[in-house]
């Protein structure tokens, strides 16, 4: 039997697996022992990638839907000039951003690039990734204050805090390797802010039960209260910061008197808060998607890296202001996908980044793309709009996961042409499309993940590839040499090809991994198969397999200092009304739920859970609107939309408030068009509605 180490690819952990192959087929799946991320722990989902060999339906050729509204099976050749004959005359007619693509977090970041190739420089289509759902309002907030894009952190950090703070994060269930680690922090205090009792807070040492989106007023208070009590690191805020002085200005407007007005939290709970922070000599803050998907995220995302700035609590062991990320390789879409910037990061009208990566890529600078897409959310109202007609989705399933997901549906009714690149066929999205294009999962697949703590992690093909299947590196290889690209492809021919070139993109910037090689990833030299976190320079040695930034105190900006941003608070444009009383809160449901539950119905242990939509609903709430549980309701959001959901009991959410798992279509069917003005994430987590009895 054949042991193969690989990466699962589908959360942002990137946990390494042994794959144990005979005849062709996985016989077992192990957590690696040795690889620093999962240390030979690793959740259901990685346990489970195996069922991809025998649950996904082995389609070897695309399938086009006819005259008659059917789809038919087509060869390869028939589907590749399908989509180049059509996407092209779209082209032609209505110009070239007429047509736009939206891609993942999921795919090898070789795949992503190569696609950022054919379609934002060749084609010169806008195209934008899924990880705007989840990971823009990080990206934002990092480049902001610290001048590039860079998550600081290890996840080793987590085990050497001795305080814990975790704001809008639910780890125990999203991120359950990486709870692991918190656990072995015997020491460490944790401290858990959600509006939810959520898994995580009924772990903790505390739970701040604060008001849904009162995240920024909170915060701003504790600056001011560590402030003035001078709680604060002025050395270090001396020496390795700008904006101080008008950050102190700014929250001395929040202060304790009204505080639990504004947030639900006593004015002594606050206080004590900010004790636990003064007191800690390595304070760790961790943050996601509660954070990121809000209508002022990315100022609430800087006002934790203030936090961290102003005491000091970054660059050392066991501290930092640290967003964890959603997929697996989101951090390789941010950097090296061609969408928001540049392969390696950098604009699109920095003359020195174009004329290096256009040298690394071995093609005139004209050939590159010549702005930054237009994000997810323009995408669609352009195709509602009519401006976009022919629409490409690779890996994703925006017509269940897209906030007020009917906005996606009215799109697909305006579009001329709708593709859809996946690995299954009956996602929400890809049985309205007009063109299958089926690929390969990810057992299948040779590439490169990049995951949240920027460490590089190897997919490697466990088993192989069928006569017809095809990855989304060969699907996109093929859609080029249709286009005629031509010599534009001669260094592109395979995923290492690809890597090689992104190397080069990178050398010199933040994100530099000139010195990183697919043999070091696969274990055959001195590194072991550890993986390598960003940066990694040609020429450097590899000390330590886990390694923070900013431990000398110098960022990626100008001066060298990190930027203490703020703003004032923005009106909650989805607060509730007479009309619309409760507060409706969405994430995770189960470790063993994925995403719009395409991937994980392969898990057999998910038959446990419930396979129609539900919310949770304290009894008080269902008393008073005699509502009994497993019965089923209408909810109706402000949105004007409605969805259906049976009621279960939990006195884990507030009496106003009601919680619903993100994994059903029901769900996203409520949440509102509202969107951070920098981010431009959608404002997934709370919308107003009302309840009422079927």
């Amino acid at each position: 039997m054949k042991k193969i180490q690989s990466t699962c690819n589908i959360c942002a952990l990137a946990c390494n697996l042994d794959f144990y192959v005979e005849g062709g087929e996985i016989k077992k799946v192990l957590p690696n022992k040795d690889y620093p991320v999962n240390q030979g722990f690793c959740c259901i989902k990685g346990l489970n990638l195996d069922k991809q060999q025998t649950k996904i339906k082995a389609r070897k050729s695309p399938l086009l839907r006819d005259e008659n509204g059917e789809m038919k099976e087509v060869s390869w050749e028939v589907g590749i000039k399908t989509f180049v004959e059509k996407i092209t005359n779209i082209q032609n007619k209505y110009g070239k951003e007429s047509v736009a693509y939206i891609s993942t977090g999921q795919m090898t970041t070789e795949e992503m690039a190569l696609l950022g190739h054919v379609g934002r420089n060749y084609l010169g289509m806008p195209g934008d990734g899924n990880t705007r759902l989840c990971m823009a309002t990080s990206v934002v907030a990092h480049k902001q204050s610290f001048g590039f894009d860079a998550p600081p952190y290890t996840l080793k950090d987590a085990e050497l805090s001795d305080t814990i703070i975790f704001i809008g994060a639910n780890p125990v269930i999203a991120h359950p390797v990486f709870w692991g680690r918190v656990r072995k922090n015997k020491e460490a205090k944790i401290i858990t802010i959600d509006p939810r009792k959520s898994e995580t807070a009924i772990n903790s040492h505390v739970w701040i039960d604060i008001k849904p989106k009162a995240d920024l007023v909170l915060l701003y208070t504790l600056a001011n209260v560590l402030i003035k009590n001078n709680w604060i690191d002025e050395k270090y805020i001396e020496e390795h910061t700008e904006g101080f002085e008008e950050f102190k200005s700014h929250v001395s407007k929040f202060t304790l008197e009204d505080v639990e007005e504004k947030t639900g939290i006593s004015k002594e709970r606050v206080l004590e808060l900010a004790k636990i922070i003064h007191n800690g000599k390595r304070v760790s803050f961790w943050w996601t998607m509660g954070v990121n998907q809000g209508y002022e995220a990315v100022r609430t995302a800087q006002s934790i890296i203030n936090l961290a700035l102003i005491t000091g609590n970054i660059g050392r062991p066991g501290t930092g202001a640290n967003s964890l990320t959603g997929q697996c390789n989101a951090m390789g879409s941010r950097a090296f996908s061609n969408t928001a910037g540049l392969y390696g990061g950098g604009d699109f009208d920095n003359p020195v980044r174009r004329k290096a990566v256009s040298e690394a890529l071995g093609v005139k600078e004209e050939v590159l793309a010549t702005k930054a897409t237009i994000p997810y959310n323009e995408i669609i109202e352009k195709a509602i709009s009519g401006e976009i007609k022919g629409l490409w989705v690779i890996c994703t399933n925006p017509r269940h996961s897209f906030s007020n997901n009917e906005e996606f549906k009215k799109a697909v009714d305006n579009l001329d042409f709708l593709v859809v690149q996946d690995i299954y066929e009956d996602t929400d999205t890809a049985k309205l499309c007009d063109l299958y294009l089926p690929s390969v999962p990810g057992i299948k697949k040779e590439g490169v993940l990049i995951n949240t703590e920027r460490r590089l992690s190897k997919v490697n093909p466990v088993i192989e590839k069928e006569e017809g299947e095809l990855s989304d590196y060969e699907i996109f290889y093929k859609i080029g040499e249709g286009l005629g690209m031509g010599s534009l492809l001669d260094n592109w021919k395979t995923p290492k090809d690809a890597f090689e070139l992104l190397k080069k993109c990178s050398k010199g910037m933040p994100c530099d991994i000139t010195g990183v090689t697919y043999e070091m990833l696969e274990g055959e030299d001195i590194s072991g198969s550890k993986g390598i976190q960003w940066p990694f320079r040609e020429g450097e040695a590899l000390e330590d397999d886990e390694r923070r930034l900013f431990e000398d105190g110098n960022y990626y900006t100008p001066s060298k200092k990190a930027k203490i941003l703020f703003e004032d608070v923005r009106e909650n444009p989805t607060k509730t009304s007479n009309d619309y009383p409760y507060i409706l809160n969405t994430g995770r449901g189960s470790v063993g739920q994925w995403h719009t539950q395409v991937r994980s119905r392969e898990i057999e242990h998910n038959k446990i859970y419930s396979q129609v939509s539900y919310v949770l609903m304290n009894p008080e709430l269902a008393k008073e609107l005699n509502i009994e549980e497993n019965e089923r309701v209408k909810i109706t959001s402000q949105n004007g939309n409605t969805s259906e959901f049976n009621i279960m009991y939990s006195e884990n959410v507030k009496k106003d408030q009601i919680y619903a798992p993100m994994h059903y279509i029901e769900t996203n069917s409520l949440t509102p068009s509202v969107y951070d003005p920098y981010s431009k994430e959608p404002s997934f987590k709370t919308v107003a509605v009302n309840i009422s009895k079927m």
